[in-house]
């Protein structure tokens, strides 16, 4: 090979070399940061003030005329809003570690929202923390701290229960709470003709009851309730609820209260140290309600309380009560006909002189076990 030969091999090796190394960069240049997925719109806040450069205002603006569909909130601090301070009628939300204080609303959930998350934040002090006004395809709220909401922490009431009286007929999807933390707030959650889920939360110090269900579609599952407050949950007016494997401790009136429901489920949930246990008041006779293998242990008072209703008591444990195991009593409202508790036990573990039935002997099906 004679000079110029390998000169101009040389000058080709080099102008490949330079045309890959081009292409290395392009193809580098065109992928997103790391940790950031392509095509992400990431907006700071830097500014405190209401309008201009930084503000909030200004990154929600550029974040709705942004033409991807995801939106994230992280950080945020919000404080003395007069209205909703987030008000979300989106899909794919996701609101983090932020804190939103003395609002009338933290976040309002438009039933047109879906896919929505809200975790690790904080709603302390407001009207409502979170409200929803239906079920929300994919929503989750985890990993919350709601302190000292007024009426409640989180709201979930829609004003009908949907065709059928079913809360999820219409597709709206299942609401899911857990791991949060309740202490304080006027009413833990209160829940009302929305498909629901309230799993694994803790809920403290609510003067009008933990959890309140109305409506159908509720589960209330694997939650532990105390601090002194008068009520746990309180079904009224509920159909189908399911209540599970929850603990309640140290309430100063009933761990959990039935009232005029129609075929609860109360399975396998744990009551100790409370006013009294479980109470079932002016149930449907039609569609009873249901308690098995609940254990109450040391009720101040009685264990189970049956009022104008007969509900099926299975293998349910009433251990060392103050007053009496089980409690049946009929129900006599002024001027209309007497209401007869008639409640079929099986497999109860109730101490025979802890009993006690008013107005009537004591059913054949409703002898102790």
């Amino acid at each position: 090979m004679n000079p110029k030969q390998r000169i101009a091999l040389a000058a080709g090796t080099f102008l490949l070399l330079a045309v890959l190394a081009g292409l290395g960069w392009w193809h580098h240049s065109g992928q997103a940061a790391p940790g950031r997925a392509a095509g992400t719109l990431t907006v700071d806040v830097t500014s405190p003030n209401d309008l201009g450069p930084g503000t909030l205002r200004e990154a929600l603006f550029i974040v709705a005329a942004a033409t991807g569909d995801n939106t994230s909130l992280e950080g945020l601090v919000l404080r003395n809003c007069r209205a909703a301070a987030i008000l979300l009628r989106a899909a794919h939300f996701h609101l983090q570690s932020s804190t939103i204080e003395s609002c009338d609303v933290g976040v309002e959930v438009a039933e047109s929202a879906s896919s929505v998350l809200l975790e690790r934040n904080r709603f302390a002090n407001d009207r409502v923390g979170v409200r929803f006004t239906a079920p929300n395809r994919d929503t989750v709220v985890a990993g919350n701290s709601f302190i000292q909401d007024k009426v409640a922490g989180l709201w979930a009431v829609r004003g009908d229960a949907g065709p059928r009286g079913n809360a999820s007929a219409r597709g709206g999807g299942t609401i899911t709470v857990r791991d949060n933390h309740f202490n304080g707030d006027g009413s833990g959650v209160v829940a009302g003709n929305v498909a629901i889920l309230v799993e694994r939360n803790d809920f403290a110090n609510a003067p009008n009851g933990a959890v309140h269900l109305v409506g159908s579609g509720a589960v209330i599952r694997g939650n532990h309730i105390g601090g002194e407050a008068p009520m746990g949950i309180i079904a009224e007016n509920a159909r189908d609820a399911i209540i599970d494997g929850n603990e309640l401790e140290h309430l100063t009136a009933y761990a959990i209260m039935v009232r005029g429901s129609a075929n609860a489920l109360l399975r396998a949930n744990r009551v100790h140290n409370c006013g009294y246990g479980i109470a079932f008041v002016l149930g449907d006779p039609a569609h009873p309600s249901t308690a098995v293998e609940n254990t109450i242990i040391e009720p101040k008072f009685n264990g189970i309380d049956v009022i104008g209703d007969s509900p099926i008591l299975r293998r349910n444990q009433v251990l060392q009560p103050h007053l009496f195991a089980l409690h049946v009593v009929d129900f006599q409202q002024p001027g209309a006909q007497n209401v007869r508790s008639q409640p079929f036990l099986e497999g109860n573990n109730f101490r025979a002189d802890a009993l006690q039935v008013d107005n009537a002997p004591v059913p054949a099906t409703a002898r102790p076990q």
